[in-house]
Order: structure tokens, then sequence, then C-alpha cells
């Protein structure tokens, strides 16, 4: 065994280097004592252990009645490359806000503590800066932003470029183009920390979303009642936070994980015996997940639950028995899931659970329990409202306007009777689409841009490629942008003649036809004399084609009078109408046409986007234009 570990220690050192990934959906932090008060590692130590101290009582202070999606926030000891730390790593699923939870918890940790300083990133890497994109400088890409962003003393602090030329080399591209090592940057913080900069815009940017703690962490959770097993009802009171590892099981479920479900006797660990409805605690995003899921009724509970219509397929005309009674199969089915699967033997909380079963079954003096004992609980028939789980569709569609519909608003607040409520059951969501649009309208008017659009700094540019400036001048002359050719490509995509039609349609007469077809005769037989009759006989029958096509109107997109009135009689010998009147009515009716096809064009194009983006759509909207939606297609469906 030793053998296979010192291979095992030897195959892992030639991927020092290799650039590490967290997984997804993955957040990690690491926290940093730099005093140079303290003189040993033993101080340092203490240190970090009364960092750790102070952590703990923190989420027994704000997180005790908390329920983490996956991961809770956690801090362990770690040392290496001669340095002693706090890391933790918490997974969050796909609650984004058990990520800004724990940004939260360090930022207070850092005010308790003035010699912190804090690392934390994500899968997508430095996602504070990300946050605080509009308002960051120019230099600060991601390319050099790794270990430049921390946290000290409830501040966002950033290591400038004019920090790189003193831990990096010394070459001409090392101060635009260097991204910091974690070593580096420590150097740069412990030598120099008054060079380090703290912008007020950038951090109220990055630290938006923490403007409703601590109060979010409560606001987050959701109370519904729900009917289960009496063995269910007291496991959740006695471990409430098992409810998010078992909804994420029945999320996520497979095959295998439902295979027990679908046994027609099967053995359950939860049957659908003695059912009791209780108050349940979730998370928004946990009950959200439970509620959206379509699921089909297991064997066991067919007997007792009624498959619902298709008509109430939303869950909202159903009488509150029956959503409790669904609500709480789901959970039961999750919970059943959750314990069986195979690939959750090792979890822990698997293993409490069944510990708590184990000694129902086995300690007599424990019993489940009463209808008493249960109405005795805290908040045993809570039900938080729901409405934050629907959103209006035109109400959504009104926040997209953005600062438009505001000002519209505000004209006339009341012109439409007393104000609508919002659409929104959630104030944290449409605050924060409202920062999204405000950010989007901010880009689009953004006056100091040039007509070259984005600028380029130093940076951007790479020295190691220089060999290649030639290559490419050439090819961007080949793809350079010609305004005549898309002119012309964005009127014959409109359904509109083209101005090159036009210019063929007026040289289509006999004496430029003929020039025109001689100079190209005579420019490619200008050395072949003998074939000269030959292509005089080409021009005459060119001259004959021309001659009844022009005649019979294929080939003139802009019609004279004579010439529409010689085709309206052909067409119309019976009709006794004078040509002047004939001409007329031509002439209105190919501009309808013109209009009519340009009309039928975008709305084909508009209806094909089928409510995404597309020309169609950008066009009218750059008119000022809106198209409602297909009321045919509304009523198809």
């Amino acid at each position: 065994m030793e053998n296979i570990k010192d291979e095992f220690q030897g195959f892992g050192k030639g991927f020092v280097d290799f650039p590490r990934r967290l997984p997804e959906d993955c957040v990690e932090y690491t926290l940093y004592i730099i005093n140079s008060k303290l003189q040993s590692q033993k101080e340092l130590l203490t240190r970090l252990e009364a960092v750790r101290k102070e952590a703990v009582k923190l989420m027994n202070n704000l997180l005790k009645d908390y329920i983490w999606q996956r991961d809770s926030f956690s801090l362990e000891l770690e040392s290496g490359k001669g340095m002693m730390y706090l890391h933790g790593t918490s997974s969050y699923g796909d609650s984004v806000d058990d990520e800004w939870l724990i940004v939260y918890l360090l930022k207070e940790l850092s005010r308790a503590f003035e010699d912190l300083w804090i690392k934390v990133i994500d899968t997508d890497g430095e996602f504070l800066l990300i946050e605080a994109a509009n308002a960051l400088p120019r230099w600060l890409n991601p390319e050099i932003a790794d270990n430049r962003v921390w946290i000290n003393k409830e501040k966002l602090r950033i290591i400038p470029l004019s920090a790189a030329s003193n831990t990096s080399s010394t070459t001409r591209t090392a101060s635009v183009s260097h991204s910091l090592t974690i070593e580096e940057g420590l150097r740069t913080i412990t030598s120099n920390p008054e060079i380090l900069m703290n912008s007020p815009l950038i951090e109220a940017e990055a630290f938006y979303r923490l403007r409703n703690y601590p109060a979010q962490i409560s606001a987050s959770l959701h109370h519904s009642l729900i009917t289960i097993p009496r063995k269910l009802a007291f496991v959740l009171h006695s471990m409430p936070s098992t409810i998010a590892p078992a909804i994420e099981a029945f999320y996520l479920r497979d095959p295998v994980s439902l295979r027990p479900l679908q046994l027609a006797s099967p053995e359950l660990i939860f049957p659908p015996i003695d059912l009791v409805t209780v108050s349940v605690k979730f998370t928004k995003v946990l009950y959200a997940q439970l509620r959206s899921q379509r699921f089909s009724i297991p064997a066991a509970w067919k007997d007792i639950i009624a498959q619902p219509k298709e008509d109430d397929a939303t869950d909202i005309s159903l009488e509150p028995n029956h959503k409790w009674l669904e609500t709480g199969m789901k959970v039961t089915s999750g919970f059943e899931m959750f314990i069986t699967d195979p690939k959750n033997g090792d979890n822990r909380k698997v293993r409490e659970i069944k510990i708590v079963l184990e000694d129902l079954a086995e300690d007599e003096s424990l019993e489940l329990p009463t209808d008493e004992e249960i109405a005795k609980w805290s908040d045993v028939r809570r039900a938080d409202d729901e409405k934050w789980l629907d959103i209006n569709f035109e109400d959504f569609d009104r926040e997209l306007q953005g600062s438009k519909q505001d000002k519209e608003a505000s004209i006339n607040p009341r012109a439409f009777g007393p104000d609508r409520p919002s659409g929104f059951g959630d104030a944290k969501t449409e605050s924060d689409l409202k920062k999204i649009v405000e950010r989007f309208e901010a880009f689009l008017n953004d006056e100091s841009a040039g007509v070259d659009g984005a600028e380029l700094d130093d940076m951007d540019i790479d020295d190691d490629e220089d060999d290649l400036d030639e290559d490419t001048e050439e090819e961007d002359k080949d793809v350079s942008f010609d305004e005549n050719e898309f002119a012309r490509m964005m009127r014959e995509m409109m359904g509109m003649p083209s101005e090159e039609d036009k210019y063929q349609t007026a040289a289509f007469e006999p004496a430029t036809t003929k020039a025109s077809k001689i100079g190209r005769i005579r420019e490619v037989n200008a050395d072949e004399e003998d074939k000269e009759e030959e292509a005089a006989e080409l021009r005459k029958v060119m001259q004959r084609m021309e001659a009844e096509l022009n005649e019979a109107g294929a080939l003139n997109l802009d019609p004279t009078p004579k010439k529409l009135a010689t085709l309206k009689s052909r067409l119309n010998s019976a009709e006794s109408n004078s040509a002047t009147k004939d001409v007329a009515e031509e002439n209105s009716d190919e501009e309808v046409d013109i209009d009519l096809n340009l009309a039928k064009n975008l709305l084909e194009s508009f209806k094909s986007q089928a409510g995404m983006a597309g020309p169609g759509g950008n066009l009218l909207g750059m008119m000022g234009m809106q198209l409602p939606r297909d009321e045919d297609d509304l009523r198809s469906t």
C-alpha cells in the first residue's frame, strides 16, 4: 500500500502547475491572517482558531433555522507552501442565495478581525468583479484579475497594476498581462498595503446583493402545510435540514432511484399510512423545485390521491387538502429515493435518518408523536403566502421596458385607476430585474462610445503575434464592410426592388444594350477577328430576346405609362376603360404591392422568431414599433 501511495504522489508531482478548476456550482473561500505583530506559528494558529470560533458563533446566531441547499459554510485549518490559513469549499447547487450568504458571513468576519484578509471565488472565478463589471476600470480584465481581489475590514480591496512590478518579472508586459500568484498577492499586502485601491462604486456594485442581509436570511424561507406519514413528520421535526437532500433527490431523480416506487407492492420506508398534516419549512428554491415538477403517482399512493385533471396542472384550482396531499406525496417520495438510492449510502444525513428509524423500531420506549403532541409543535399549522411563485406576464414585460415605462407612469400615475400590484411576488426578483434593464439601457445609451466601437488597450494586444500582422491586414481587406452591398442585401430581404435592378431596367434600350454587348464581345474576342460573324449573330439573337421580353414587360421593374397601357390592353382586351385610367390604377397597385410585400416579409420574419430575439423584432424596435403576440397562435395552443 505504501508503494501505491508513493506512486500516486509521484504521479501528482507532474501536475503541480496544471490549472485547477472548481466543480460546478461551488464557492471557495480562503482566510489569511496578515499581522506583523505575530512572532510565531503558535500565535498565528491561536488567531486563526479565534476566527474559526467566531464563524461558528456567527452561524449559530444567524443561521440556527436556515436550510442549506447542499453544503453549509465551514472553515478548516490548512497549511501549505509555508503558510497557515483557513479554507472552505461549499456546493450551493441551484440556490445562489447560499453563495451570497457565505459572502455576507465572510464580510462580517472581516469586520470582527481587522488583520483578516479574505479571498473568495466560484466556478466563474472572481465573481465579485463579475457583479461589478459595469464599474470596473478598463485595465482590470479577467486575464489579470486572479488573486487581486480581497475583502478586508468589510471593504473590497484590489491590488493595482503598479504593484505587479515589485512581485513579478521586469519584462515590458509584466505590469499589463501578469496574473498574480497567491504568494505574490500576499507579499504585496504584507509589504505595501497602502497601495491597494478601494473604489466605493466598485464595492457597491460587487456587494449589491448583500443589501438586504441579514433580513434576507429569513425572507428566503417558506413554510407550507403538507400531508405526510407520521413517521416522516417525526423525522422532519427532529432533523429539519434533511428536507433539502430529499427534495434534490426528487428533483434530480433517475430510473434507478424511481424503481422502489414503481413496484406493485413495494416495501416502503415511509408507506402512505397514518397520515398527518403538518407545516414544513423549506427554502423558496426548494419549494419552487418541488411545486414545479410533474410527477406520476406511485403505486402505493394511487388509492389515496386522485390523478389531477389536465385543467388542474397548475395546482391553482386544487382544493387545499388535495394540494397538501400531493405536495406531501412528492416530499415522501423524495425521502424514499434519497434513502434507498445506493449512491447515497455514505451520505451523513442518510446514516442519521437510518439511526433514528432503527431507534424507533428497536426501542419500545420511543413512540411516534400523537396528534396532541404534534399540535404543540412550533408553527405546526403555519402556511405562508405563495404569491411569490406567480409572475404576471404583462408586469414582467413592463419591467423589461425599463425606465421608458416608469417615465410614462410618472406623468399620470393613476390614469388607469389605482396602482396595480406588482406582478412579482418577490421584491428581490423585481429589484434585480430592474437593475439588469438599467445596466442594459446605460450600455445602449453610452454616448462616450465612438464610431469605432470598443477601444483596445495595450493589454488586449498580444506581443507574440507581431509576425502575423501582415496576414491579418490582408484578411481584413478581404472581409471589409461594403455599405452598397449591405444595402442591396437588405432591400432583397425586405422584398423591395434593388437599385441595381432599376439601373438594369433603364439600360435595356437597344443602343445601350448593343454597345455593352459589343464591348463585352470585343473584350473576349479581341484577337479572334474570324469570329465577328458569330458575335454579330449572337447580338441579334440577344436583341430579339430583349425586345420580346421588354415588350411583354418581364424585364421592366419601373414601367412607363405607355408599356403599362399596352400590357393592360393585352390582358384586358374586353375592357373599354381608357389607357390613362389603367395607368393610374396600375401605378397605385404597384405601390401597394411593394408595401404589402415589405410588410408581409417583416411580419413573417417577426413571427418566425417565436418570441425570441431576431432581425425582424430588432428592426421594428428601432422604428419604435411593438407588435402584439399572435392571437391565432394563442388560441391554437
